[in-house]
């Protein structure tokens, strides 16, 4: 029999009380996860992951799961011996490329993340962007700017989309019958073709049609840091701007910010930069008064 005096069983206690208004506000609600990074590649970390989802579902919180992995297919267009080029950071995504991409998210990273899921005991659906008409792509348009006669010129990135339409009818259906939608950034277009999405994007644009009470991006870093190197908890699409102009913000930080403000202007509640290395850092966020990433509302 568990000592009611027990420290561990108080701070248990606690904690579940301190929960417990979070529960009730999120009942019924939608959060989209964007799940990739280093979490994905520690099982450890993965099976935390796969718990949180199941946990969520359990007290009435549908999540929605968007993966990426671009050191999955890197890994596997190397073994394949498929030449793989980038232009200023961004892939160049060629037909065959495209090919490997598709394969490795919607086959193996997507299914990996379906059966992390069931083992925790959860039942998930793994689907892409192609499903049900779920989202459809536009080929995205870059540029680039030359440093020394600053002439901006127009990137062709290939097999590289956006999302420019979404239809949640398949996400709907999923969650209504109590399972938890698994989403891989893939996606066609208009024309036909299957585009490659960049998943921060997709999240994205899947939390804005959803109307999602929460985004979260989990990524690699602590969240969004000040000079000082402290954590900024709460911004606004204003300060973001501000942060971003005086040099804060920079390097991979500003398209997954701007992901946030696109969500959240969208109609998704809220967006959350979370470390994804932390266990349970979901849960933090949610459930504990002090959070543990930087929350972006409107």
């Amino acid at each position: 029999m568990a000592n009611p005096h027990d420290p561990a069983m108080l701070t248990k206690a606690e904690t579940l009380v301190e929960a417990l208004p979070y529960l009730r506000r999120y009942e019924g609600r939608t959060f989209v996860v964007k799940y990739g990074g280093h979490a994905m590649g520690d099982p450890e970390l993965a099976h935390d992951f796969a718990q949180d989802v199941v946990l969520l579902r359990a007290v009435g919180i549908n999540p929605v799961v968007v993966h990426g992995g671009g050191p999955q297919i890197d890994a596997m267009l190397k073994k394949l011996g498929v030449e793989s080029t980038r232009i200023d950071g961004l892939r160049v995504t060629d037909r065959e490329t495209a090919n490997v991409a598709e394969m490795v998210l919607s086959g193996a990273i997507n299914k990996e993340l379906v059966g992390w899921i069931a083992g925790a005991g959860g039942k998930a659906v793994g689907i892409s962007g192609k499903d049900g008409g779920l989202v459809t792509a536009t080929k995205a348009q870059r540029t680039t700017r030359d440093p020394d006669s600053q002439i901006e010129r127009v990137i062709d990135l290939g097999f590289v989309g956006e999302p420019s339409k979404i239809d949640t009818t398949i996400i709907d259906a999923i969650c209504a019958a109590g399972m938890i939608p698994v989403i891989a950034p893939i996606a066609v277009g208009e024309d036909g073709q299957t585009y490659n999405i960049n998943a921060d994007t997709m999240a994205g644009a899947i939390a804005g049609a959803l109307g999602a009470a929460r985004l979260f991006l989990l990524t690699d870093v602590h969240g969004v840091l000040d000079k000082a190197g402290n954590l900024l908890t709460d911004l606004t699409p204003a300060d973001i701007a501000v942060l971003q102009e005086d040099g804060t913000i920079s390097g991979g930080m500003i398209p997954k910010l701007e992901t946030c403000v696109h969500a959240v202007q969208a109609g998704c509640e809220a967006a959350v930069v979370l470390d994804g290395r932390v266990s349970h850092a979901m849960l933090l966020e949610m459930f504990t008064e002090k959070g543990a990433g930087t929350l972006i509302r409107a």
